[in-house]
Formats: C-alpha cells, structure tokens, sequence
C-alpha cells in the first residue's frame, strides 16, 4: 500500500521539484505493466508467470534546455530530478513544447482473464492440432497484459488511462525425414481469444505444406496473408511520418492530394479500434480518427507537436515515445487498412499461378521501398488452387510500385500488433529460387 501511494504521488513530487529548481517547464510520463503469460512447451503446459513493470520518466527543460532521464520501480525523487539536469547542460535550448490541460481520468477499457481460463484456451488448441497431426510438437503463448499510463506536466494536465489486452501466439512443428516445417499464427483480442479461428487457420496451413513443389521464377503476383502482410504497410506508415517530411526523407512529401497508390487503397487511423485503446498520445494530446490515404490519394500526414509546428499544422496526436527514455517523435496507433470483400480461399481461387507468403525471414523495405525476403512459409498457386509448399525462393520488388499495381485485398483483417490489415495481393514482384 505504501509503494502504491509512493508511486501515485510521484508526480507532483517530480514537478515541484523541477520547479525549485529553477526549471520553465517539466513533464512526468509513467507507465505500469502487469501481465499473466501462461507456457505451453512440447505439448504441456509449462509455467504460469505473473510480472508488473514500473517506469517513470522526468522530462524538463531548464534555461531552455531539455533534459530527459529514468527509473524503474523504487525512485529517489531527488536523484531523478538531478540526472535530469544535468542532462539537459549537454543540449542545446529550444522551443518548449507542452499541452494545457486539467485532471481526467479515462474509463479503463478491457476485462481481466484468469490464467485458468488462458491455460484452458491452450489445452484446447494444442488439443485440436494434434487430434488431426498427432506428431505434431506445438508451443503457445497466452497473456493477459494490463498497462496504465499516466502523464502530468506543469501545465496542468494530469491523464491517465487502463488498457487490457489479450494475446495469444500458437505454433505446430513437424519433422519428416529431412524436411522441417513450423507453422504460426497469433491473435490479439479484447476480453475474449476466439482459439477455433486460430487453430483453424494453423490446421489450413499444415493441409496446405503437406508436399514440397517448386514454383515457376519470374514476375508474378503475390499473396500476402494479413500475418505477412504488415512489413508492406510498414513502409507506408514510414513515407506517412510528418518528420520524414521535415527530413525530406518521405518519397510523399511533396504529393499531397495526389494518387500514391491503387484506388483499392484506404489507410486510416483508428484510436478506440479493436483490441488497444490510447484516448490520447505521449504528450498529451487527444489522439483522433484520421485518414492517411482515401482511395489512393495523400491525403495527410501524421505529426507530434514538434513537427506540427515545423509544418505549421499543428500536432494530429501523433507524439509518442519510442521508449521510456526517449523524447516523444511523431508514430501511428491502430493503423487500419480498410478490407476488401473477398475470403482468403476466395482470392487464391481468382489467382491463375502466384505464389501465397505466409511467413518470412529479412527484414521490410525501408522507407525506399525496395525489398527482398526470404519465404519462410510459402505456397504455389496454379490454377487457383495451392499445389504445395515452396521452399527456397525469394520475393522482391518495390513498395510503392507494388502499391500502384495492387489486385485485391481480403476481407479476413487481423491485427499484426497495431495495425489491422488483410490479405493482400499485389503484382509484378519478382519471384526467385531454386527447385527441388
């Protein structure tokens, strides 16, 4: 109890601190995590997990000077506040960017789920995958995370909000012979993990692997799952990002109001969508319903108050810290690509000869667009049906020009961390390899 009351009143110990000591402005940001991860290892439950993580992160600026420093769990108010000037004596001053605000407390958002019923969740998914492969060796992470954030400043603003989520990550492995095959597929959801869809969509996969082919190299389309597909949009929320306007680092930035993309392209942002929730960003400001690109066309990008200011826009409520340490910098919450009207089994059926990435090895495209990935998980279509499993091959091609020749997208969304997207097939990539 005294730790708690120790941890709720540290703000305004920090920021009357700051002000004694001569700072203009100051900032505390905290964060706590509690989770309940439930293992499943070899086919069995393994360990039951309860943590919670604590951080707090004093942010001033003095003479004008901005200081940032951190701590977890127990805090010496003074100490903090000491290593936070300091800080700021090596950086140069600057303009001193800081909401208004008053006390509100958000309504916290989710429910807790007991690690029973987490452990009841895994039985029964690793139940269902070795009932129709009983040599498969599965793994499965289940949780239950509660995160609160809190942030205070001298201003006056003091918001706080309670955000439960619940996740679930499952995976089967086979050996035949030589030949290795893991197949894994996750979800995140509120109050509630649907593990049928999840199992499902694992066994479809391992129906899918059950023989190797060699696909045909050359240009072709790709299909890549709502699980594959998130190192596309990746690239996109870079080329969106106001700051890499500012760098002049953003192939977009002098386009707005033009066709970037495929009309069949919608890229929103959503704040109270699916299973997070983030009533405002990491400076404050109320975070909002935004659309990035309406039926191919620019039309905004995403900004803190920094590079609002810059733009002379001001901030979409885009501040976040990329770590507790770190300075808020502009960064999207619930990216949403608006799906198509098409299944997955639906779009292979509409393919003549492409090939399905499911999982892959390498890293995205980057902010220039251009990639090559190496096909982890894959399959080759031929006459709009899946003949196998490729092994061996690569997928490359460019971001942007993909983008501009997209075929469809699906309608089975799901969220990859905080962006919800669906299968998506686009043309014109380069498929190499070698056969068997």
């Amino acid at each position: 109890m005294e730790a708690a009351s120790h941890w709720a009143s540290l703000p305004e110990q920090l920021l009357d601190l700051a002000r004694r000591h001569g700072a203009e402005a100051a900032e505390v940001f905290q964060s706590s995590s509690a989770s309940r991860p439930v293992y499943f290892e070899a086919n069995r439950l393994k360990q039951l997990e309860s943590t919670q993580v604590q951080g707090t992160a004093l942010r001033l600026w003095h003479q004008g000077r901005p200081g940032i420093a951190v701590a977890h769990g127990p805090i010496e108010p003074e100490a903090l506040l000491e290593k936070a000037l300091a800080i700021s004596q090596l950086n140069e001053a600057e303009f001193i960017e800081m909401a208004a605000g008053r006390v509100q407390r958000y309504p916290d958002v989710g429910n807790m789920v007991p690690a029973q019923q987490l452990m009841n969740w895994g039985n029964r998914a690793i139940g269902q995958i070795r009932a129709d492969y009983p040599d498969a060796i599965c793994e499965a992470e289940l949780e239950c995370d509660v995160e609160t954030i809190r942030i205070v400043n001298s201003k006056g603003l003091d918001y706080s909000y309670s955000d439960t989520t619940l996740s679930c990550y499952l995976t089967a492995d086979r050996v035949r012979g030589d030949d290795f095959l893991s197949v894994g597929d996750g979800q995140t959801c509120r109050d509630h993990l649907d593990l049928d869809q999840l199992t499902d969509q694992v066994l479809q996969r391992l129906v899918w692997a059950e023989q190797n082919v060699a696909p045909q190299k050359g240009r072709m389309p790709v299909l890549f799952t709502a699980k594959a597909a998130d190192m596309i949009w990746g690239t996109l929320q870079a080329a969106l990002s106001g700051k890499r306007v500012v760098e002049g680092a953003s192939p977009w930035s002098d386009r707005l109001g033009e066709q970037v993309t495929s009309q069949a392209l919608t890229l929103h942002q959503d704040p109270d969508a699916g299973p997070f929730s983030c009533p405002f960003d990491d400076e404050g400001t109320p975070t909002q319903k935004l659309t990035f690109i309406d039926q191919g066309v620019l039309q905004l990008f995403y900004t803190d108050r920094t590079v609002g200011r810059e733009l002379g826009e001001g901030s979409t409520g885009n501040g976040f810290r990329p770590d507790l340490g770190s300075s808020p910098t502009p960064g999207l919450f619930n990216t949403v690509i608006k799906p198509g009207h098409q299944s997955l089994l639906e779009l292979i059926a509409s393919l003549d000869e492409a090939i399905v990435v499911d999982q892959m090895l390498g890293d995205g495209a980057g902010i220039s667009g251009e990639f090559s990935i190496n096909v982890d998980l894959g399959y080759y279509v031929r006459g709009g049906e899946i003949q196998g499993r490729i092994k061996d091959t690569m997928v490359s091609g460019n971001v942007y020009k993909a983008l501009s020749n997209l075929i469809a997208l699906g309608n089975d969304g799901e969220w990859n961390g905080g962006c919800y997207t669906p299968s998506v097939v686009l043309g014109g990539l380069s498929v190499t390899g070698r056969g068997f």
